[in-house]
């Protein structure tokens, strides 16, 4: 049976990752793969997390199972965060999954059952998960403009002419805030704009919000995705708490499905419920658990959101040395829009022959798209990395 395995195509940051650990040289930097790093290197454990571990030690009695959708009350909590009182509960089905990919591998087979014909968009560029997925799954996709290579800013005119082609039952996959890979994210009217498309087309947006916090502020981050679940009948969100609750290996996610009504809402839960029995049974427990303590407790949340709110800050802060270092080197402000982009990713405009040089030259790691996590720098790193790109001729 084996023997008719065909070799598959390596994942190219986790090859990246490898390439790093395998490299000898002491002043290495590793942009590449998308966790958030202290200015020591460190991906620490976030002080409300420790604390919510203290208590569920001293209070968890049982390791017995809880739901098939998880936990209702970490799903409630969670929702809460991201849609604050944009919508009714009453309209939402809510599933626990391992983290924000099981949350979108879980709505596009929600997809998948629900219209087996729809078409998926996908911002040009996205993470490279989200067409893997699909592809895996044997879905339609399509993509729609998103970046503009040469001003490192979104081309929302090119988005809404690509997006006019969308048709009834489509979905059109969106990033919440943050996006994944160029950092650089729509306004608020932007949002309103694509809002009112999706509801003249019959659309249903899939809002992958992986990075809650990380770019302007808890409710800011959130506000595109509010305004798009306040507007229609039906959505599908992908919470992640790997990033923001730093619970990377705890695999902590939920779908959130937004129905139109009372009725629709019971089946689709039901679905929700099913898939999950079908793909793993029942999710993980031990992060999401930790994520409802503290959103439920008003002393826990406060610190978890004061901490969160220093990461936040730390990464503008290397956002703005690294412009600012790269202005005094080049006498211009071309790299003036890594100032302005949000979350931990910006895409420089390299070529892949620049990349490849930097890491051969100055041993600096990032994507071959010139995809670099802005975590990964530190106050001594940030003048190496500005010397490597300006000797890469970027």
């Amino acid at each position: 049976m084996f023997e008719h395995l065909h070799e598959l195509p390596a994942d190219k940051i986790i090859a990246l990752m490898a390439e790093f650990r395998a490299d000898p040289r002491e002043n290495k930097v590793d942009l590449g793969v998308g966790v958030y790093k202290d200015a020591s290197g460190n991906t620490p454990v976030m002080r409300a997390v420790k604390e919510a571990e203290k208590q569920l030690w001293e209070r968890e009695t049982t390791k017995t199972y809880t739901a098939l959708a998880g936990d209702p009350a970490f799903g409630k909590a969670l929702s809460g965060l991201v849609l604050g009182d944009a919508v009714e509960d009453s309209r939402l089905a809510l599933a626990a999954q391992p983290g924000g990919t099981g949350a979108i591998h879980q709505a596009l087979e929600l997809i998948r059952m629900a219209t087996p014909d729809a078409t998926v968009w996908l911002s040009a560029p996205t993470w490279p998960n989200h067409p893997s997925i699909i592809r895996h799954l044997g879905m339609k996709m399509t993509e729609y403009r998103y970046f503009d290579d040469e001003n490192r800013a979104v081309d929302f005119a090119g988005m809404m002419e690509d997006l006019a082609g969308v048709k009834t039952g489509d979905v059109v996959l969106l990033h919440g805030a943050c996006h994944n890979p160029t950092g650089a994210n729509l306004t608020l009217p932007q949002w309103d704009e694509v809002a009112t498309l999706l509801e003249e087309k019959g659309a249903v947006p899939l809002i992958d919000i992986a990075y809650q916090g990380f770019g302007d502020g808890l409710e800011e981050d959130a506000a595109g995705t509010r305004l798009i679940a306040a507007r229609l009948p039906e959505a599908m969100i992908a919470a992640s708490c790997s990033k923001n609750f730093g619970l990377y290996r705890e695999r902590t996610g939920l779908l959130i499905a937004m129905a139109p009504n009372a009725k629709s809402t019971a089946l689709t839960q039901q679905s929700l419920a099913h898939l999950n029995r079908q793909n793993f049974s029942f999710p993980p427990d031990h992060g999401a658990r930790l994520v409802q303590m503290i959103l439920d407790d008003p002393a826990l949340r406060a610190d978890w959101a004061g901490e969160l709110e220093d990461v936040r800050k730390s990464m503008l802060n290397l956002r703005t040395k690294l412009a600012d270092a790269l202005r005094s080197r080049t006498g211009s402000d071309r790299f003036g829009f890594i100032a302005e982009h949000r979350g931990m990713f910006s895409r420089i405009g390299a070529t892949p022959e620049q990349v490849a040089y930097m890491r051969e030259k100055h041993a600096i790691y990032m994507v071959a798209d010139s995809r670099m996590n802005i975590a990964g720098l530190n106050e001594r790193t940030i003048d190496i990395l500005a010397d490597a790109i300006v000797d890469a001729g970027v």
